[in-house]
């Protein structure tokens, strides 16, 4: 994660100049384009080969081959870096969407609107999130956010509901937790991954990113220190990624967890008898609030307006009503398109919960912008302290800030 962060500030010194190609010798807007390039961070199977199937059929309807190049996930920052630097900037960049508006500060996006891209119809986060200095730069086929997945096979034998508020979530935890089972799994690491999860307590119980030493958000700190301390979660969740938390729950070491819709295939496969609902509130009149997520393909500024044209073309089609509902299936998603995400609940059930937080749902980068890197460390690393005993809640953020 420090790379990560560290490659991003790098990115951000760099001139608009530095970034787009020389474009002096850039054929005609209207020129045949043969080809395009692509980079993206879809290298895991089954996600690569879903993907692939979707760019191949996109490259036939817009004419143009598409040579695609997938990257684990950590390392796209810093080859979209090397690739700034030596002018090599794909024709068609996939982006998560809280790095785009730190990546558009640099001036190594083109916005959307000059290719007549609109948003009408769209959820507000994936727009927020993609929108730098009132410009779109980025589009988003389908999202998602977290909730509590809950065993229900094990809270009717043990004759409970799922919580609603932070006290049922202990109480709950508590009777649910009993021999090798715990009752509530998390993740807490010290990366993008943990602070993400930390955002349903912090947001829902009135926390601000741009006031880390509220008691809002202290509040939150010690939620997830009195479900350690308690036992009702393990000890581990400061190691656990996502996916151990989510393997914790289909070997039945875990009857509720925090985590996301992408995990449903690998739960379905296993059998698990599962429900989901919102993140409870701490108190009555609270909204439940969770981020979103998810990642929108964007045109570089490479200089070559024919190719650019082309790539825009690209992303209108990945975007489509077909091919938006096609990746929300296929990924475990929810269709960025309002209306389509209504349908989507109708023929997907058991996304039901998450379409709905989907279309509430708050961008990282939504009051922060380029800037929400830096504070999401700021926010890992006070959750880390007080789940190790190096701080209270009172005092994590400002040591972490420091």
């Amino acid at each position: 994660m420090k790379k990560r962060l560290a490659t991003l500030a790098a990115l951000v010194t760099l001139t608009p100049l530095t970034l787009a190609a020389c474009g002096d010798d850039s054929p005609p807007a209207n020129a045949t384009v043969d080809s395009l390039t692509l980079l993206d961070y879809y290298s895991d199977e089954p996600t690569n080969s879903l993907v692939q199937a979707l760019v191949d059929k996109c490259g036939t309807a817009i004419g143009t081959k598409i040579n695609r190049t997938a990257v684990p996930g950590p390392s796209l920052i810093q080859k979209v870096l090397q690739q700034a630097s030596s002018k090599t900037l794909p024709d068609v960049l996939m982006l998560d969407n809280p790095d785009i508006q730190q990546i558009a500060a640099t001036g190594a996006l083109a916005p959307l609107g000059d290719y007549g891209i609109k948003t009408d119809g769209y959820a507000e986060g994936p727009v927020s999130a993609a929108t730098y200095k009132g410009k779109l730069y980025g589009l988003q086929p389908a999202a998602n956010t977290i909730g509590i997945f809950y065993n229900k096979d094990v809270l009717t034998k043990a004759g409970v509901t799922p919580p609603t508020t932070w006290d049922e979530l202990k109480s709950t935890a508590k009777k649910l937790t009993t021999g090798d089972q715990y009752g509530f799994a998390f993740n807490a690491t010290a990366d993008f991954e943990g602070a993400w999860q930390f955002l349903p307590p912090m947001w829902t119980n009135g926390g601000d990113e741009t006031k880390l030493k509220d008691p809002q958000v202290a509040e939150a700190l010690a939620l997830w220190k009195d479900l350690v301390d308690s036992g009702v979660s393990s000890k581990s969740v400061v190691t656990w990624g996502q996916g151990d938390v989510n393997d914790q729950f289909i070997a039945g070491k875990a009857a509720m967890m925090l985590n996301g819709p992408w995990n449903i295939p690998a739960i379905d496969k296993a059998k698990v008898n599962f429900g989901v609902v919102s993140f409870p509130v701490n108190k009555a009149g609270q909204t439940s609030t969770a981020p979103l997520g998810g990642e929108a393909w964007t045109v570089p500024q490479t200089g070559n307006k024919a190719k650019m044209n082309k790539a825009a073309e690209f992303v209108k089609c990945m975007n489509s009503d077909e091919n938006q509902m096609q990746r929300a299936k296929d990924g475990g998603l929810v269709p960025t398109k309002l209306a389509l995400a209504d349908k989507f609940k109708t023929e997907v059930p058991s996304m039901a919960g998450f379409v709905d937080a989907v279309a509430h749902a708050r961008a990282r980068t939504g009051k922060l912008g380029e800037k929400w890197p830096d504070t999401a460390k700021v926010i890992y690393t006070g959750m880390q302290l007080v789940l190790t005993g190096q701080a209270a809640p009172a005092d994590a953020m400002a040591k972490a800030g420091a």
